[in-house]
């Protein structure tokens, strides 16, 4: 009785390592030809912290500290959803971006918070993009002064409105130049994206 026990639970063993093996056997093995880049889009944005619109010069007296040139800071929560169409798990490995308010880039975030995504499974990263008064000001007058006029408008008008406007999701928040770089088996392939939100 105790031999045929034996030979049961080895028999089942057997089984179940044939089984095991046999569904490993049916997962791909990344190569070249058939990894297929992540798909990455937008899926919402948040404003996290808005703190009204201000600028002091360095003239200003502070109540309290040194004076400086400062502005109010403005803090964007960008979602991502990220679709992995492959039989088998990818890792992302970093994610980049630019954010311009209306057509004018501001600023570039990115993170290199590793994770991987599971086959045919679709993850989401949370990403933060922090902007403030004197930071985009001074952006706006190496970069975007020719376009600023041609529009007949000017940096402070512009800043205004979008740091007013933007609590409040009426300006156009633009995702511009993104690149996600995913790895598989030692296999690299970036995806590319854009996006306008809201």
């Amino acid at each position: 009785m105790r031999k045929k026990s034996i030979l049961l639970t080895c028999f089942s063993i057997f089984v179940i390592v044939a089984f095991l093996t046999g569904c490993a056997g049916l997962m791909a093995k990344p190569t070249e030809s058939n990894f297929k880049a992540p798909v990455v889009t937008l899926d919402s944005m948040e404003v996290a912290h808005a703190f009204g619109y201000w600028y002091f010069s360095s003239k200003t007296k502070p109540t309290k500290g040194k004076p400086a040139n400062v502005g109010a800071p403005l803090d964007l929560a960008f979602t991502f959803n990220i679709e992995n169409p492959n039989s088998y798990p990818v890792l992302l490995e970093n994610f980049k971006f630019s954010v311009a308010f209306e057509e004018f880039e501001l600023n570039t975030v990115s993170t290199n918070a590793a994770q991987w995504i599971p086959a045919g499974k679709t993850n989401q990263v949370l990403v933060h993009a922090h902007f403030d008064v004197r930071q985009s000001l001074l952006s706006l007058l190496v970069t975007g002064g020719f376009k600023l006029k041609a529009k007949k408008t000017n940096a402070w008008a512009a800043l205004e409105k979008w740091w007013t406007g933007i609590p409040k999701y009426e300006i156009p928040v633009n995702v511009k130049a993104g690149a996600a770089v995913f790895k598989a088996d030692g296999i690299v392939k970036v995806s590319q994206f854009n996006a306008t939100f809201p």
